[in-house]
């Protein structure tokens, strides 16, 4: 038995290349794992090993040195201040467009900017004011406008009685100057609930021959209980005192559609216009 001179261990032979010992290689490649982990902590970790996918596959992602997360660290407090000061900065930004719309109008306080434009108005007194329908829903729709402010029907009292009165008076005089009021049926009445702000007065001819009649909801506003006549508004008022306006009449805007002449039922409003075309005058 001999000393190995690397492993310092008994051996039956002398060895002269030392790789030929097992026990040499294993000191050796413990040796070479010592020093790179040495190495590696003296430099820091540069790479971190991942497992992505189902079958152990390993990439590398590349880490931020020690002195960059400390940078980071440093920096977090400043950004979170910038953010906060960006999302101040919205805020403002958003209260200014809310002023903005503000004194613009809200798109429901529509009709208080058509009524005071020259290009609308069709006829103007003291007390009222007549306008075309921007959207009109047949060949002839008017709006009659009181000049006082009366946001709704569930506004008007006892004292807008002769008010309301005047308004139905102009409507009637609308219908008689027009050129075809001989051949054409007219209504006068109010939405229960009306999407514009500011009490209107409709003035509409009963053909409906119109492309902005478009929905369901165009049409049973004016062909159902959700159109209030207007002499009917005018008899509460006298009787009451004020215009009451039945609960659930929203839901009127929801019945089937109906030829508001012969009362046939259609599905779609295109297959009623169709159909309409049969009552207008010849």
């Amino acid at each position: 038995m001999i000393k190995c001179q690397f492993a310092g261990l008994s051996v039956r032979r002398p060895i002269i290349n030392p790789f030929d010992c097992l026990t040499y290689r294993q000191l050796f490649w413990v040796e070479v794992q010592r020093r790179l982990l040495k190495t590696e902590n003296a430099l820091g970790s540069k790479f971190k090993e991942d497992p992505i996918g189902d079958h152990g596959a390993r990439t590398k992602r590349r880490l931020q040195p020690a002195s960059e997360d400390k940078e980071r660290c440093r920096e977090a407090p400043s950004v979170k201040a910038a953010k906060q000061t960006e999302k101040v900065s919205e805020s403002i930004k958003h209260g200014e467009a809310t002023k903005s719309s503000e004194s613009f109008g809200h798109w429901n306080q529509g009709l208080k900017t058509s009524m005071q434009d020259s290009k609308m108005q069709v006829y103007k007194d003291d007390k009222v004011v007549v306008i075309k329908d921007k959207y009109p829903k047949a060949r002839y729709h008017w709006l009659v406008l009181p000049w006082q402010t009366i946001s709704s029907l569930k506004v008007l009292r006892e004292e807008h009685c002769a008010l309301v009165k005047h308004m139905q008076q102009v409507a009637d005089q609308m219908v008689q100057q027009c050129p075809d009021a001989s051949s054409l049926r007219f209504r006068t009445g109010y939405h229960a609930i009306p999407s514009m702000s500011q009490v209107h007065l409709h003035v509409i001819s009963q053909d409906f021959d119109s492309p902005c009649l478009k929905n369901k909801k165009h049409w049973n506003s004016f062909t159902t209980d959700y159109f209030m006549e207007s002499h009917d508004v005018i008899q509460m008022l006298e009787t009451n005192g004020r215009v009451t306006v039945k609960e659930g009449s929203s839901e009127l805007l929801k019945l089937p559609l109906r030829c508001h002449v012969c009362r046939k039922e259609f599905p779609t409003i295109p297959a009623l216009k169709e159909h309409l075309k049969s009552h207008l005058p010849s």
